[in-house]
């Protein structure tokens, strides 16, 4: 399984936006949320870190080809993709629907690699 892990800053005034749609996605739009995952192949695991700097959603996406998900993702066409696409970019202001700016993270370490 390949793992890709990605760090979100998050729009200052939008935390509490940001609750809600963590709270749905625990809650009212759990099976909604864990079906996209599955029929896209990956697991997907978030974190929420304080900095000095800001606030940070650590977003970790394992499974055969995470790194496919984003372009599959994109190209999603089903009510919860949509607005889940939407939750992201008002929250963090970056739109899924589009390519990532810059290159995707490597991973650098691996303590678990032979």
């Amino acid at each position: 399984m390949a793992l890709l892990a990605l760090a979100i800053p998050m729009i200052p005034e939008k935390r509490a936006q940001w609750e809600q749609f963590v709270e749905q996605l625990s809650g009212t739009k759990k099976s909604e949320f864990n079906e996209s995952r599955r029929r896209l192949g990956v697991r997907e695991r978030t974190f929420h870190q304080v900095t000095s700097h800001g606030e940070l959603v650590v977003v970790t996406l394992e499974g055969e080809n995470p790194g496919a998900f984003m372009q599959q993702f994109a190209t999603s066409d089903d009510p919860f993709s949509r607005w889940f696409v939407e939750q992201v970019k008002e929250i963090h202001g970056v739109d899924l629907s589009q390519p990532m700016p810059g290159p995707m993270p490597r991973l650098l370490v691996d303590t678990g690699a032979s």
